[in-house]
């Protein structure tokens, strides 16, 4: 466990940017294997919509959170020695390169979009996100990164 705080390298007035746009690409994410999910049983065309915006948007703000989180991790030795921090930086990196794909895959014509592999890529990625969270809480929790004092 470490016991001094260690700062984030990408912050605004002492606050960490990473945390702050994390949240966005997970909730944009799980949105859209929820409409995956819902385009599957209806077949309305509003959903399959639904999936690429929310693709869209996760995928802008999910390479944004990497981009400050990789500022983050070179810019610190300390943070690159931590046990958890090099898997959360691997599995996220997966996260957006699915994400990626994936909204290359829903730029097709709906039906074809989301079934199977849209909704293939959707579950895998949202079944990644909770390993990564946790990994970045501990991070945050046990290692302080980024926490004032």
């Amino acid at each position: 466990m470490t016991k001094e705080m260690i700062s984030s390298t990408a912050q605004v007035a002492g606050h960490p940017i990473h945390p702050m746009l994390v949240p966005i690409p997970i909730v944009c994410f799980i949105g859209a294997l929820v409409t995956d999910i819902t385009y599957w049983m209806t077949a309305e065309i509003m959903w399959a919509d639904f999936s690429s915006w929310l693709l869209i948007v996760g995928l802008i703000f999910g390479v944004l959170a990497a981009l400050t989180g990789l500022t983050d991790f070179l810019g610190n030795r300390l943070i690159r020695s931590l046990a958890p921090a090099w898997p959360h930086l691997l599995g996220n990196l997966i996260v957006v390169i699915l994400a990626f794909f994936n909204t290359l895959v829903h730029t097709r014509d709906a039906w074809t979009s989301v079934v199977p592999t849209g909704l293939v890529l959707s579950v895998v990625t949202v079944l990644i996100l909770p390993v990564t969270g946790w990994l970045g809480r501990a991070l945050v929790y046990r290692h302080k990164v980024g926490v004032s004092r």
